[in-house]
């Protein structure tokens, strides 16, 4: 428990407004999410409305100095899981986008993920779509003083094999707050009734990688894509998300 910093009103307040910040970005971007627009532009018009918004992109430069990220979103298309370089990929009609955002704002993270459908997509995929979606849901609502990080992931793992899917395991959920990454993990997969005991104060993310076929993952030589290993598609979701004395608020809502 000492390794997981636990929040004060003022700061979750702050990380509050970084969250709808980060919420208001998805907004901007989702009537440009169509066939023929680049991921580049997503990319321009997302970190042009962060830093307007008086705010620092997250990921961009993230990472080691060998190679920092860099975009200020991660946009991952079909067979990519996360961490999708923003690049001059067009979208084209049935592909689906995963994007990331993150922002620093007052010296407070906020961090979400959605995947986006392009044109028309096949029932398979909008299937793979809406359970990531649900999967979320689902892990959400056990989110409470005194229930288990293992909680979490088990309400993920039931739901989404229990739909045909698999859940990516080597890519996790984490603390937030004055840093990008903090503790505790938040694994996508899990036991009931084990792992960390929530209380009120912490912060996390939730962030579900759900796969159509098998979990296996591959890295590509740029050091940041993260593809499925049979290149079939994945989806994600993803929130910010308080314990509070009642249960939980979603900041990124």
């Amino acid at each position: 428990m000492s390794r997981v910093a636990l929040k004060s009103a003022r700061e979750i307040e702050i990380m509050r407004r970084a969250g709808a910040l980060v919420a208001e970005t998805f907004r901007v971007l989702e009537p440009y999410v169509k066939p023929g627009v680049t991921l580049k532009e997503l990319d321009t018009l997302a970190e042009e409305h962060i830093r307007k918004a008086g705010a620092i992109p997250a990921y961009l430069g993230y990472g080691p100095k060998s190679s920092p990220f860099p975009g200020t979103i991660c946009a991952s298309v079909n067979e990519v899981i996360c961490h999708g370089i923003p690049d001059g990929r067009v979208l084209q009609d049935g592909d689906i986008v995963g994007v990331d955002i993150g922002v620093l704002l007052e010296g407070y993270y906020g961090d979400a993920c959605t995947t986006y459908t392009v044109g028309t997509v096949s029932k398979e995929v909008q299937g793979l779509v809406d359970t990531t979606r649900d999967a979320l849901d689902a892990a959400l609502e056990v989110v409470k003083p005194g229930a288990r990080l293992g909680d979490i992931g088990h309400a993920i793992q039931t739901l989404a094999e229990g739909r045909g899917y698999s859940v990516v395991e080597e890519y996790t959920g984490h603390g937030i707050g004055k840093r990008l990454h903090e503790e505790p993990t938040v694994r996508h997969r899990g036991v009931r009734y084990t792992g960390l005991k929530l209380v009120p104060g912490m912060v996390f993310t939730i962030e579900p990688m759900i796969n159509l076929g098998r979990p296996e993952t591959r890295l590509l030589s740029d050091k940041w894509t993260v593809i499925t290993q049979d290149e079939q598609p994945s989806a994600q979701f993803e929130h910010t998300v308080v314990v509070t004395d009642r249960g939980h608020e979603v900041l990124t809502r």
